[in-house]
């Protein structure tokens, strides 16, 4: 009988999901997480209702976390034209410093241990993961889930092609108090970039965009930044004048990268933003995080119940898994975004659009889950 383990190497959203899962199944599942809870993250703190049914079967209540119901859509290019839409399923607000916090203690409630160190060196031989950190700790186990997010120290460890190319994106992220509507997510396009505005929790605004590093280099700080670029569409002009940080400073990351990811490296198992980085403007990050630690949860389970034979067969599962519901949306992100970098396409675009609202929700549809169906 196998040794039923687990490491999780991070503990964000998709890593913490994973080991709520996997310990509600019965096994014991170690989190090394290299930050305390709770803690802002640059992130849209957006979520599709598509994972609603899933979350429900983990037994987590979000309702609790008082989220914001978002309803609708609204999308402007950079010169402020705009389209709006109604969210085919929906979805809602939640800052992932209260999101993160509240799975952790779940997954804590569950009996997973979370180990806060980082991860200095991953070795597999003999079908089985030495994982050694930097307090000196040595876990051992048959199975590795990599949930350590866009870009990590590990990823350079493992030489994952990735990482090897320069990106020219960063992501800044602040959270604002202000009036917005409770029911909508903005996504409005400026020279260089895209901006996600909703609501969260406690009536906070959230605002996080994405920049084109080339752009922002050009100028002192963020606040010049924003004053002389981002503000240039009078939808976030007024959103700024109008709105006061409630950060001592906005979070950024650097070297944000869109490239295609092996769901599958050295045998470890790639869930959330390690697998794969959709757009911000598809909106759908944190689903997807949520529905890819539900997937290799599930192989895992099969995997210690002998259903799955082999550690071969559990890879080629995965991978056929993740493209089967990813692979299509993150082409689709990295399609749009492209063409809403190039201003002449951009506004043949919108034409279309305003002239048929109707496809803006297709496209929504396709960047999109399902309700995520369980298997029991």
């Amino acid at each position: 009988m196998k040794d039923k383990e687990v490491i999780i190497i991070g503990g964000g959203l998709a890593g913490l999901t994973s080991a709520i899962h996997l310990s509600k199944l019965g096994l014991e599942v170690t989190v090394i997480e290299k930050n305390n809870y709770p803690k802002h993250k640059v992130c849209g703190e957006y979520i599709s209702n598509e994972v609603l049914p899933y979350l429900n079967w983990l037994d987590l209540n979000i309702a609790n976390l008082k989220p914001t119901n978002i309803t609708n859509l609204e999308f402007s290019t950079a010169n402020g034209k705009t389209i709006k839409s109604v969210l085919p399923l929906g979805g809602f607000g939640i800052s992932r410093f209260t999101l993160d916090e509240y799975l952790y203690k779940k997954a804590l409630e569950n009996g997973c241990k979370i180990l806060q160190d980082n991860v200095e060196n991953i070795q597999f031989e003999d079908n089985q993961f030495i994982v050694t950190t930097a307090d000196k700790n040595i876990l051992k186990s048959e199975i590795v889930i990599g949930a350590f997010g866009k870009r990590s120290n590990i990823d350079q460890k493992l030489n994952r092609d990735f990482i090897q190319k320069k990106s020219y994106w960063l992501a800044v992220k602040a959270h604002y108090s202000g009036n917005f509507p409770n029911d909508k997510v903005g996504l409005h396009n400026f020279k260089g970039g895209y901006c996600g505005v909703s609501k969260v929790e406690k009536d906070i605004i959230n605002i996080c965009y994405l920049a084109d590093y080339e752009t922002f280099k050009q100028f002192k700080n963020i606040e010049e930044y924003q004053k002389s670029v981002v503000s240039e569409n009078p939808y976030l002009k007024v959103i700024f004048e109008k709105s006061k940080l409630l950060f001592e400073k906005p979070l950024t990351i650097s070297q944000i990268s869109f490239d295609k990811k092996q769901a599958v490296e050295n045998h470890i198992l790639m869930i959330g933003d390690t697998a794969g980085l959709i757009h911000p403007l598809c909106g759908n990050g944190m689903a997807m995080a949520i529905h890819s630690a539900k997937i290799v949860s599930e192989l895992v389970e099969k995997y210690y119940t002998n259903e799955i034979k082999s550690r071969k067969e559990l890879e080629e599962k995965y991978i056929q898994e993740w493209n089967f519901n990813f692979k299509k949306r993150l082409k689709i992100g990295r399609l749009l975004a492209n063409l809403l970098q190039k201003q002449k396409l951009s506004a043949v675009l919108m034409r279309i659009l305003i002239i048929f609202p109707f496809l803006l929700s297709k496209i929504i549809k396709h960047t999109h889950g399902t309700p995520i169906t369980l298997n029991s």
